[in-house]
């Protein structure tokens, strides 16, 4: 999230880390130490770790560490153009040096503490979150979750606060570009190299801002993780770094910026709900906030805010700010963990943040030396740079190799039936099993319909009718599979009934999205994406004619009229089925799947089957809904109700015949979906005549 300065030296404004030196009075020194930005950055972090320990909200903070980003760094290579050119090399293994060392060791260690602390089922996600923070995309990788309907949720990631220096990562490769151009301009026009610079700037200002409101109206979940939503605020500074000679207000009014900008800023958490409202124009007060502080400099009158800033040990936590940022998540997250709960308590969180500053205070001066040891050469810093990712790289990559040889061994074993009956151990006497199950708990969530992978699923943004097609075009009879997730899952059994009929399977699926013209929702808001997206698929199925639609005939969905545990027979679902008849297309419409109500894998990780199982009635009606309808429904519906081929009649297990059942807390595994392909296509047949 920041660059650290070199120690023994004054700051060159390439780092938001200054080293301590004594102040330079200035409004806006244009070089030399800020000691009020350290004291700054003090606030900043102390707001975003006592926001996380005991609020579990977010700040701000973190928005006025980027903006000091772009104000430090854009004088910085200003100052290096002025002096003669930018050397970009240099530039960015200056900052790899004061960065990756500090992070690495960071990732490391929770890498470790990860391997023995916690399950299984979270070593796969939290080594791939290490290596993406490792390599400064963690912010894509958290981005691309935050849209995946399917995304498990294990649990708190232990990396997740590396978005932020991920985005300042690609700020430091972007950033010269822009510089470069506006410099490479005003030479080629004769002009003002800074005014130059502010109209470029200003452009990237300007249009950031408009792309980050935007794209937080439509899609806040990307936003938050979206560098282009975020380059407004690095632009901001920038511009900032640029007026210093028109900066210069009575020293009266800097102590009542000064003041404005301290309150502002320690409000900012309390009046917002950041993470669900920034970036967009909501971001504008904490930046403005921090600028108005950096406007105000040191006043060096006794009633300036600055007076709060520039004290030798709010100064100190500035100093450490880098390393207690990138300690005090993990450190918080295994408190949660093992205490079971979901906000620190008062001593709890005050053990978290004093052995986060123990750690921050431990291991700032090993990577100053670190860094003091890389300037002595040009070689070494890149040298330095690799030695610390390279065994990082390296461990990972053999940990996540052991994990995919145990997986590859279990589904070598699960070709035998004996070991991995499946569904046909329902009602079956099969005694014990000496294998492990599979899929394994750490690997349930891979274990999911190949539709997926093969990008045939909309997302939950999407609204277009992604049609995949599977088995031979000129088969005598074509099955479109349509609906939300949980009609998706029962495409391996129908891709396996498929292939053995020699029929044609179509996929026309989108996450949480029924097969209805009524009103839906997704996450309490209501679900326009959905309505677009069914609109799309009627067209398409009376373009296409399937000979059958299967789909879900009755829900348990969390986001319709219905709560969890009362199945119902969704409104607009007997309409739909009309428009299909008089299309001629037959519907099978199956009962709905059963839900368990909590993460199945991540239950087995720590307890037994039977402490994870659940009541059939905890989320299935009674009676079928769907049998209640019969007299109603259409002529070319055939309903089907599979719940015994999943669940005891009173019961739900996450384990029957060896085979996982459920790979979160109510989607139907892949591997047990093709156990039951057989009782699926006997009734099918029976029903249908497929």
């Amino acid at each position: 999230m920041y660059a650290r300065p070199s120690p023994g030296r004054a700051i060159m404004a390439a780092s938001p880390f200054p080293s301590r030196r004594s102040s330079v009075r200035s409004p806006v020194p244009t070089e030399g130490h800020r000691p009020e930005i350290d004291g700054l950055r003090a606030i900043a972090v102390l707001l975003v770790a006592v926001h996380h320990i005991w609020l579990g909200r977010v700040s701000g903070g973190v928005d006025v560490f980027l903006m000091l980003t772009g104000f430090l760094i854009t004088g910085s290579l200003v100052r290096a153009a002025e002096r003669g050119r930018i050397r970009y090399g240099a530039f960015l293994a200056r900052l790899a040096t004061r960065l990756v060392p500090t992070a690495v060791l960071v990732i490391g260690v929770t890498l470790v503490a990860t391997r023995f602390l916690l399950p299984e089922i979270r070593w796969r996600d939290t080594i791939a979150e290490g290596v993406a923070s490792a390599l400064y995309h963690e912010n894509l990788y958290l981005a691309l979750g935050s849209v995946d309907y399917l995304a498990r949720d294990d649990g708190t990631s232990l990396f997740q606060h590396f978005w932020s220096l991920s985005i300042q990562g690609q700020f430091y490769l972007l950033w010269p570009l822009p510089i470069g151009l506006a410099l490479w301009w005003a030479t080629r026009r004769g002009t003002s190299p800074r005014r130059s610079l502010v109209i470029v700037l200003g452009a990237v200002f300007t249009v950031s801002l408009a792309y980050s409101v935007h794209i937080t109206r439509s899609d806040q979940a990307w936003a938050y993780f979206d560098t282009g939503a975020r380059l407004w605020e690095f632009a901001l500074g920038g511009l900032l770094a640029l007026f210093p000679p028109h900066l210069n207000p009575a020293k009266s009014l800097r102590v009542l910026i000064g003041w404005a900008g301290l309150t502002a800023l320690v409000l900012c958490g309390v009046l917002f709900q950041v993470s669900t409202v920034f970036p967009g124009y909501a971001a504008l007060w904490p930046t403005l906030a921090a600028a108005a502080l950096v406007v105000a400099g040191t006043t060096d009158s006794r009633w300036g805010a600055d007076r709060l800033l520039t004290p030798r040990p709010v100064r100190y936590f500035g100093s450490i700010s880098y390393a207690l940022y990138l300690w005090h998540w993990p450190v918080l997250v295994f408190y949660l963990e093992f205490t079971g709960r979901t906000l620190a308590s008062p001593l709890g969180g005050a053990a978290v943040l004093a052995v986060s500053v123990a750690l921050a205070a431990a291991t700032t001066p090993l990577a100053d030396r670190v860094t003091t040891y890389a300037r002595a050469s040009r070689v070494r810093g890149p040298a330095m740079t690799l030695a610390c990712l390279l065994p990082l790289l390296l461990g990972t990559s053999v940990w996540t190799a052991r994990l995919d040889a145990e997986q590859q061994r279990l589904e070598e074993l699960l070709a035998d039936p004996r070991r991995y009956p499946g569904a046909a151990a329902i009602g079956a006497e099969h005694g014990e099993y000496p294998d492990p199950v599979h899929p394994a708990p750490a690997s349930a969530a891979q274990d999911i319909p190949r539709t997926y992978e093969d990008g045939c699923n909309q997302t939950i943004a999407g609204t277009e009718a992604i049609v995949c097609e599977y088995g031979p075009e000129d088969a005598d009879h074509t099955i479109a599979l349509v609906g939300g997730s949980h009609a998706a899952h029962w495409f391996p059994a129908l891709e396996a009934i498929a292939e053995q009929q020699d029929r044609r399977l179509l996929n026309i699926v989108k996450g949480a999205c029924l097969f209805t013209d009524a009103p839906q929702l997704y996450k309490g808001e209501p679900y326009t994406e959905c309505a677009e997206w069914n609109r799309a698929v009627m067209a398409e199925l009376a373009d296409l004619r399937p000979d059958t639609v299967f789909t879900t005939g009755t829900t348990t969905s969390m986001d319709t009229t219905a709560g969890f545990g009362e199945e119902v027979l969704v409104e607009g679902y007997v309409d739909r089925w009309r428009e299909l008849e008089a299309l001629g297309i037959e519907v099978v419409a199956v009962r709905d799947t059963p839900r368990l109500g909590f993460d199945a894998p991540e239950c087995l990780a720590t307890g037994s089957p039977e402490e994870c199982s659940a009541p059939l009635t905890d989320s299935m009606a009674e009676v079928s809904p769907l049998e209640a309808a019969e007299p109603d429904l259409p002529d070319n519906v055939v309903t089907l109700d599979l719940t015994d081929l999943i669940c005891e009649p009173d019961l739900c297990r996450p384990v029957v015949g060896n085979v996982l059942v459920f790979w979160d807390a109510g989607h139907i595994s892949a591997t047990y979906m093709r156990t039951l392909a057989p009782q699926l296509r006997s009734r099918v047949l029976s029903a249908t005549g497929w």
